[in-house]
């Protein structure tokens, strides 16, 4: 009787390690981004959702490179910008697109887009928000 209660606490055991395991290992293997962005509208102070943002890169001709193009979730955010590597280094320009969002909300804007050139000089994880209103806009690397 001890020896199966003990095969079955050695076999909980067992199971109980393989899932943590299992589970360390789908978090080890998350996939994580280097840059995001976020976009609050301070003429509401409510994040701008569906605001398109174009990612580029700086080639050496001097050229501009669409890398990756996308649309702010509903906390007016986006998280996923360029996975995790080492070779990110480089001039980059988010490219936001508020015309479109200005227009759906009935308003004229004086920036049908707003650029930020910005450089990634090391593997840190970078943030770029915006604030922004139909007439200004700051930013600034935030975290």
């Amino acid at each position: 009787m001890y020896n199966r209660i003990f095969s079955n606490q050695l076999r909980f055991f067992i199971l109980t390690c393989c899932c943590f395991a299992l589970s360390f290992q789908g978090i080890a293997q998350e996939k994580t981004y280097q840059l995001s962005s976020h976009i609050l509208d301070i003429s509401t102070g409510k994040p701008a959702a569906g605001v398109t943002i174009t990612l580029s890169k700086k080639e050496n001709n001097d050229q501009w490179k669409i890398i990756d193009e996308k649309k702010t979730d509903a906390n007016g955010r986006i998280k996923d910008f360029l996975p995790q590597t080492s070779n990110n280094l480089g001039i980059y320009k988010l490219t936001f697109h508020t015309k479109p969002y200005f227009k759906q909300l009935g308003q004229q804007s004086f920036y049908p887009f707003i650029e930020v050139v910005f450089e990634l000089a090391d593997n840190e994880h970078y943030h770029v928000p915006i604030t922004l209103s139909a007439y200004g806009y700051a930013t600034y690397r935030g975290n």
